[in-house]
């Protein structure tokens, strides 16, 4: 059975749990719609950092009460990503500061020991740059090649491509969850199935699911993803790796400093168990609580609830935008989730947006760190709206309002 939508009054409920929506912006209530580059966060994560900060001690290093209570709250975090992303054990949890690390971690840790001369990474037209880049720092220091799956018309991957890229020499799949600048929800599953098939590990940037979307690393076959704690109502700075417990055993340690050690010597080091040899040095411990508060909320809340009602809110904004003169829409994937990027007609996108905050309305402009596909497109940046859990149908409104004020005031043609 579907789950039912989060109504409006609860919505209206929850906005009250989120301080920034009290604050104007030009003397007018804010209209924030920019979650995809960072999401609000609830009082409840603000005052666990602040209790985090008020009273605080360092991890796994002292036998003080302080350093007991801050390690036992700190490793509880990895129990709920766990749980969050359906991970076997918590164990296979590894803190950073958010989904780009995450995949350079895996890039100079995995990719280093298993990507050779001639071997292959497949990437698609639609990763974020921090999907692509990493990808591409390795090849070149590796002599391997970087190959690309790509999209259609509607900004889908071109599925029936796959298997022709996928072969002997495919070492790695890096793909998105859901796309940061379309919205498009990728094949996650099928990709990673077709890639296990051909002895490639899927790494999978869960950035813009995590928060809009029920995950479970199992059901989806995937050996690696990761996701940051600040686009699901965390702090920033807070971030997860999962992956596959027999894979992480087996990868060396990135960064090498206090705590990700066994024993030292000036002869030789040995390394601490999984995951802590992949946390070296003191991590930002309040963030990562602070991101178990947020977790907690999502989870009372049920993300089946949130993401049944982002769904009609996607539905409603597209009905918005589509109604103002001269909208393009850019993206039109069948499966989609809490993003619609547009263009006025031949206005840019940056002179949108800045009428648009005279309004207090605050989206994203630019190629969003996804240039590839602003080239497939032949544009050089879109408007982005981006959904929240505290996206109401009067926001939607005020956007659609503020368009039409944009667009008269810049003299679209």
């Amino acid at each position: 059975m579907a789950a039912s939508a989060l109504l409006h009054q609860d919505v209206l409920e929850l906005r009250r749990e989120f301080p920034a929506f009290s604050k104007p912006v030009h003397g007018t209530p804010l209209v924030y719609l920019d979650s995809a580059s960072t999401s609000q966060k609830p009082r409840a994560v603000i005052d666990t950092l602040t209790r985090a900060t008020e009273s605080s001690a360092n991890i796994h290093r002292g036998v003080h009460v302080l350093s007991v209570e801050a390690t036992a709250a700190y490793e509880g975090v990895r129990t709920k990503a766990a749980a969050l992303l359906g991970a076997a054990r918590p164990q296979e949890i590894v803190f950073v500061r958010g989904t780009t690390e995450a995949i350079n971690l895996v890039a100079q840790t995995y990719g280093r020991k298993n990507v050779g001369l001639g071997d292959e990474i497949v990437v698609t037209e639609l990763e974020h740059h921090s999907n692509i880049v990493p990808w591409q720092m390795l090849c070149h220091e590796r002599g391997a090649h970087l190959r690309v799956l790509p999209i259609d018309a509607r900004g889908e991957v071109a599925l029936d491509r796959l298997d022709e890229l996928l072969g002997a020499r495919t070492r790695i799949v890096a793909i998105a969850h859901v796309s940061n600048s379309l919205g498009t929800v990728l094949p996650v599953a099928e990709i990673a199935r077709r890639a296990r098939a051909a002895g490639a590990v899927t790494v999978v940037d869960g950035a813009q699911a995590v928060a809009h979307l029920p995950v479970d690393v199992g059901a989806l076959g995937c050996d690696f993803y990761a996701f940051s704690g600040h686009k699901l109502y965390g702090p920033t700075g807070s971030g997860v790796l999962w992956g596959r417990g027999a894979l992480l055993e087996a990868m060396p340690p990135w960064q090498g400093g206090g705590d990700m050690i066994r024993s030292v010597t000036f002869a030789e080091t040995t390394y601490a168990d999984v995951p802590h040899r992949f946390e070296a040095g003191t991590p930002d411990i309040a963030a990562v609580i602070g991101l178990g508060a947020a977790i907690d909320w999502i989870r009372a809340i049920g993300i089946d609830r949130i993401a049944a009602r982002e769904a009609e809110m996607l539905a409603y904004v597209t009905r918005v935008v589509l109604g103002v003169a001269d909208v393009r829409l850019v993206g039109t994937a069948r499966d989609k989730r809490a993003i619609v990027s547009f263009n006025v007609g031949d206005l840019h996108p940056h002179d949108v947006g800045s009428a648009l905050d005279l309004d207090g309305i605050a989206v994203r402009t630019g190629h969003h760190c996804t240039q590839p596909v602003m080239d497939h497109f032949g544009i050089d940046a879109t408007v982005r709206a981006s959904l929240g859990i505290y996206t109401t149908e009067e926001e939607l409104d005020a956007l659609g309002a503020g368009l039409v004020r944009a667009r008269a005031l810049l003299g679209s043609r």
